[in-house]
């Protein structure tokens, strides 16, 4: 009995020994002592300028500003499977923002997820993509923000559930997922792919949309799950591997149009959480905006030959046409009762534009038809598109008030059958009453 007694003893020193030792690991990290806020006008004015292109690449004031809100102040409630994460105030006011950290402290931060004070940052903020951001680049950066208005704006506190939020767990998230590091050079690729490389896996961060997350929350940087696709926002971000959705193949030009203008004539309009990433890369420099499209071509399995690509292109316009209403070779409407209402729907809500001879690309060829889920189909349709400013002229009008959920539900049933020969959606009536409740 004693012996057993001594045994149990002696297994819960070693376990809370190993406890505290997991949690010294876990919050190993030291407060990083405040700055005075630094004199915007001693920043290097060339160095800010490339900053705020950087911080274009990184989208950085789509998630920290709020509806309404002042740029850069945070606030924004990003909701995860985990709960409700607000982004933080970014603007260098000294009380609620950044004005007090070091350019150490924002460089530990992109790098390892660390605040200033040392606690974990949740990977909502993608740091395990930013981590490969050169230093000087994320020294212009760090200028870029110190010259913004301070704001001075508290935002609301996390709100998420037991285990998730202890931040020191996010320490061993931290081991199995996160991978500190700046981009290294694949020198069997030219200069134009490994700067493509270099935008897209850090400061862009594309996987963290087109990339499914596991059950921890954390999107595979190899592999076939790396940007296979996902659900973000109610809205599906598409492949951006070999299974790409669409009908026409991408190439370098063609994703470059995308990427600009937010519009392809063979793959349409970008819409819903794309569009401010296209309204950035507007304003970036258009070399590197061919470098980002050069390395997503190469995800894709690479280039074809030019008169593959062409013969491929013109076989899918071809038959995308004659599927368009109206065409004197389209097929009949078909005689499944949900598919018969979908159709009168279309027709009654679509047809003004989406016909043979219409000004949009036509639906065969389009990605948010060939997704594997309708959201995007549904935000369109109930939402409107608001198009990016590369594009205003193709705009798209909301029918959340002319179509009701089960109607919605029968046009997405119609138009998965005629428009494409995937797999019929399910759920449709359901996701068009959250997509109608969220508002987006």
């Amino acid at each position: 009995m004693r012996r057993l007694i001594r045994i149990a003893v002696s297994l819960l020193v070693v376990l809370a020994v190993a406890a505290a030792g997991a949690y010294a690991w876990a919050t190993r990290y030291p407060e990083i002592a405040a700055i005075a806020r630094p004199n915007a006008a001693a920043f290097d004015k060339e160095t800010v300028r490339r900053g705020e292109q950087l911080a274009g690449y990184g989208n950085c004031h789509v998630c920290h500003t709020r509806p309404g809100g002042r740029p850069f102040a945070g606030g924004l409630p990003l909701p995860t499977p985990f709960g409700v994460i607000h982004t933080t105030n970014i603007t260098p006011d000294v009380e609620t923002g950044i004005g007090a950290w070091s350019e150490q402290a924002f460089i530990r931060a992109m790098r390892e997820g660390v605040d200033r004070h040392g606690r974990h940052l949740y990977p909502a903020f993608p740091y395990d993509y930013y981590t490969k951001v050169t230093d000087a680049d994320l020294k212009a950066i760090y200028a870029f923000l110190m010259t913004r208005p301070p704001v001075s704006q508290a935002v609301p506190e996390n709100t998420l559930g037991f285990p998730f939020n202890i931040r020191p767990l996010l320490a061993g998230w931290k081991l199995l997922f996160h991978a500190p590091g700046e981009f290294k050079e694949d020198p069997g690729k030219d200069k134009e792919w490994n700067r493509g490389a270099y935008l897209v896996e850090g400061l862009g961060h594309c996987g963290a949309c087109h990339t499914p997350r596991n059950r921890f929350g954390a999107a595979p940087k190899s592999g076939a799950e790396a940007y296979a696709g996902a659900v973000v926002e109610g809205w599906y971000a598409p492949p951006l591997n070999a299974h790409a959705a669409g009908a026409v193949p991408w190439t370098q030009k063609t994703l470059v149009n995308y990427l600009i203008d937010g519009w392809d004539e063979h793959h349409g309009i970008a819409a819903g959480p794309m569009t401010p990433v296209v309204d950035d890369l507007a304003e970036q420099n258009e070399d590197d905006v061919f470098a980002i499209a050069a390395y997503v071509v190469s995800l894709k399995g690479g280039a074809r030959p030019s008169a593959e690509q062409e013969s491929a292109t013109t076989a899918a316009v071809a038959a995308a046409t004659k599927l368009e209403w109206g065409h004197a070779e389209a097929p009949p409407v078909p005689s499944d009762p949900l598919q018969q209402r979908g159709a009168k729907v279309f027709e009654s809500q679509c047809t003004t534009c989406h016909k043979a001879g219409g000004k949009p690309v036509p639906l065969a060829l389009t990605a948010t038809v060939n997704a594997v889920d309708a959201g995007g189909l549904i935000a369109v349709t109930l939402h409107g598109i608001k198009p990016p400013r590369g594009s205003l002229d193709r705009s798209m009008p909301a029918r959340a008030i002319q179509i009701s959920d089960e109607e919605m539900a029968a046009l997405a049933a119609f138009v998965r059958a005629r428009y494409t020969k995937k797999p019929a959606w399910t759920g449709v009536q359901e996701q068009s009453k959250n997509i109608r409740a969220a508002g987006k």
